[in-house]
């Protein structure tokens, strides 16, 4: 089965505040956790672990890490319910942008980790040429996405998922020796300090950038932010590996559960229309001695406008960032 992202995992200083953040503005499922943890996501399946670290020190934008977590909607009805939602309980967005094969949503949580809420395009509108997707950064039409909507949101429906993860990093060339090597990602577009990167012709899984983090060093363990990068790929079950700047990846073997996001991301994509600081750069950091396995294992009120700052989506800090 082609590898996937799971779940990510971040380290967070306000653990009550930020539980509540990812359940009420973007309507993840509380599914348990230990006080220490906490594991949100939709439809039974954990897409967000956080982890509690109170002495934990703020996240350094500069540093290398997450940029943001992109959750996948099913279809653009929810996309327009979330953003009816995030209307209604005056949720501030960062952006808004048409990307070509999707439309997406931007945010920053509480303590300045990135989000993205999106939804793709069907497959056979994307344009591809050879392994190359084109991507690009128009304004997205909020007024037209707010008529979508039928019905009430609530909370992120099932089938929704981690659909990408994009990084800061601090080097595009090692990053991308990790991205297409350790990782066994093809990259599928190219912008002004970013690379994309996708498996099974996706368009992408996984980006880098160095727009705040040119040059950055390893990262600080002691920080909050992105913990680690769980990704869905049974013959790699059980090994970790870090990227060049620390961050974590584990590979798991949970199923995905079956659904329309979750078999689009994973399996393999029909023909498409074609356009005419000195650490190891790959290493095991961990390995577990276990052997892996697989097992199975409000009311709705007339809407308000979206908050103005949304219009301005386009010009925001975030709108260009796929």
């Amino acid at each position: 089965m082609t590898p996937a992202i799971d779940h990510i995992a971040l380290t967070v200083r306000d653990m009550p505040a930020m539980t509540a953040f990812y359940r009420d503005a973007l309507g993840l499922t509380s599914l348990g956790g230990d006080g220490e943890t906490a594991r949100l996501g939709a439809g039974g399946r954990t897409l967000l672990e956080l982890r509690g670290d109170r002495a934990a020190r703020p996240r350094d934008p500069r540093q290398a890490g997450l940029f943001h977590t992109a959750f996948l909607l099913p279809g653009r009805a929810d996309l327009a319910r979330w953003l009816r939602h995030a209307a209604e309980t005056r949720v501030p967005l960062t952006g808004a942008s048409d990307h070509g094969v999707s439309e997406a949503l931007y945010l920053d949580d509480p303590e300045g980790n990135g989000i993205e809420i999106y939804w793709d395009r069907p497959q056979s509108d994307w344009i591809r040429d050879g392994d190359r997707i084109e991507m690009f950064t128009h304004r997205l039409d909020l007024d037209d996405l707010l008529s979508a909507p039928d019905a009430p949101w609530q909370g992120l429906p099932q089938g929704s998922a981690i659909g990408h993860v994009h990084l800061q990093v601090g080097d595009l060339d090692r990053a991308d020796a990790f991205f297409s090597g350790d990782l066994g990602l093809t990259r599928t577009f190219d912008a002004h300090g970013g690379a994309w990167y996708g498996w099974n012709g996706y368009h992408h899984h996984l980006a880098g950038n160095t727009w705040n983090s040119r040059g950055a060093g390893m990262r600080d363990a002691g920080m909050a932010g992105l913990a680690e990068v769980a990704v869905h790929d049974p013959a790699r079950a059980g090994q970790q590996i870090a990227d060049p700047w620390g961050t974590p990846f584990r590979f798991v073997c949970q199923p995905s559960r079956h659904g329309a996001v979750t078999h689009y991301l994973t399996q393999k994509h029909p023909p498409i229309r074609d356009a005419g600081q000195s650490a190891p750069r790959h290493r095991n950091i961990a390995a577990r001695s276990e052997t892996p396995t697989c097992a199975h294992r409000r009311p709705w009120h007339p809407p308000r406008p979206p908050p103005r700052r949304c219009r301005a989506a386009p010009r925001a800090r975030r709108c260009g960032r796929r």
